[in-house]
């Protein structure tokens, strides 16, 4: 059996875990869109956990952005203003597109202040929690079109085709699970934040189930982050799609890094050795993020360093960081992605590995690669939709975030003026 047909093997493992679609809440999931399914959230609090989350997630939203740290303290100076090769001018003539189409309704709900803090409204599951800007499946071909060009004009080639794979396979799911009016290529919501612009700060998030997407831009300088991918299952077995498969190589990376360190090496990097450990402090594993710490509305989360100094490690090692974090930039322009992994790299000094779970070649695990200028995430998770009570390789779930107020661009629009001179506070 080759590497590939193992890999499909595994993966296909999650037909053992397929849920009984014979019950209340699948019954419900069914008959419902978008908007009823959030209402059974927001009005009748159903699931119950996860409308306690979301209360959770409203009250950090009332802070002012701050930004993640490792200590509280907020590092100037990170984030320069450079050129970075981005195509403005063409990235700016696929927005006006879009805005070209817009109804007075919808142009209303779809372009936002540049400093309006619903930047930090997106959110993962697939209830709707935030209904702002349009959705693209309830909205015409041709403006859906236009959507979607403005994402492959931004984005990496490579960028583009990994979160139009996360979108398949998300309808994958709402077959498998009979959800399509909520989980389908098309439940996603677009909105602009400012006008866009050749010589302004302007940008946009795109966001829906196991797919959101931050983007600031400034002339010819993109910031993507903060960004969250994820997939249940993360492999596509059959249908028009069937093959497709995201963060294999995110998982693989992660893998050969831990097993190729030392014994004591080992020791040092893995903090807890089990996914859920009775050693965990309150507040480091939840019911959504699982271990994740950097989240939905964790703009302003305190994540201190743990585990291994990157730059003490062997040449071979630095080099699988170097592949995971190129993997993590991968929404990026090849220039733009070059020269943050170059920042990346300047801070090997102070660029920690952490692990958590086992590391043999069948074991779910977490790990995260945390430094001044970035923190990436891979987590290994139980089953939402699918019926494993424990983290599965199948169901994976990922993010960036740029520290030290770097997400959502907010480093550099405080650089360039034009707002970010107050904070902002939900008011509700």
């Amino acid at each position: 059996m080759t590497s590939t047909e193992k890999q499909d093997a595994q993966h296909g493992e999650f037909r053992k875990f397929l849920p009984d679609l014979d019950t209340p809440r699948f019954h419900a999931i069914a008959k419902n869109d978008a908007y009823g399914h959030a209402k059974e959230l927001l009005e009748h609090h159903r699931p119950p956990w996860l409308y306690g989350l979301y209360v959770h997630w409203r009250k950090l939203f009332e802070e002012p952005f701050k930004g993640v740290t490792n200590d509280g303290t907020i590092r100037p100076n990170l984030f320069p203003i450079r050129d970075e090769g981005i195509p403005i001018t063409a990235i700016v003539a696929a927005a006006e597109s879009i805005t070209s189409q817009l109804t007075p309704s919808q142009a209303a709900k779809t372009t936002l202040h540049i400093d309006s803090p619903e930047w930090r409204s997106w959110s993962n599951p697939e209830f709707l929690l935030s209904d702002k800007g349009i959705r693209l499946d309830t909205i015409t071909p041709a403006l859906r079109s236009s959507v979607l060009a403005l994402l492959e004009t931004t984005l990496s080639p490579e960028g583009y085709a990994k979160a139009v794979a996360a979108m398949r396979i998300n309808h994958f799911l709402g077959e498998l699970v009979d959800a399509s009016k909520v989980m389908n290529e098309h439940s996603y919501n677009f909105v602009f934040f400012g006008a866009p612009a050749v010589e302004r700060g302007w940008g946009f998030s795109f966001y829906g189930h196991h797919l959101c997407l931050s983007v600031f831009l400034y002339r010819t300088q993109i910031v993507v982050s903060p960004w969250f991918t994820g997939a249940e299952p993360n492999f596509v077995d059959q249908g028009v799609w069937k093959g497709t498969r995201i963060l294999h190589v995110e998982e693989r990376l992660g893998l050969c890094l831990m097993q190729g360190l030392s014994e004591e090496e080992k020791v040092k990097a893995r903090v807890f050795e089990e996914m859920k450990d009775g050693r965990m402090e309150k507040g480091r594993w939840n019911h959504d993020d699982q271990r994740h710490l950097c989240g939905a509305y964790r703009d302003n989360r305190v994540v201190p360093y743990e585990g291994i100094v990157v730059a003490t490690l062997g040449d071979e090692q630095k080099e699988l960081v170097r592949g995971i974090l190129g993997q993590y930039l991968l929404y990026l322009p090849e220039k733009a992605r070059e020269l943050k992994l170059k920042d990346c790299e300047d801070w090997f000094g102070e660029t920690y590995f952490s692990w958590i779970g086992g590391y043999g070649d069948e074991d779910p695990f977490y790990y995260r690669i945390q430094s001044p200028v970035v923190i990436v995430e891979f987590d290994h998770h139980s089953g939402v939709f699918l019926a494993n009570s424990e983290p599965a390789k199948f169901h994976i779930h990922t993010l960036l975030r740029t520290p030290n107020a770097g997400d959502y661009g907010f480093a550099l629009r405080k650089q360039i003026g034009g707002g970010v001179e107050q904070e902002y506070v939900w008011e509700g």
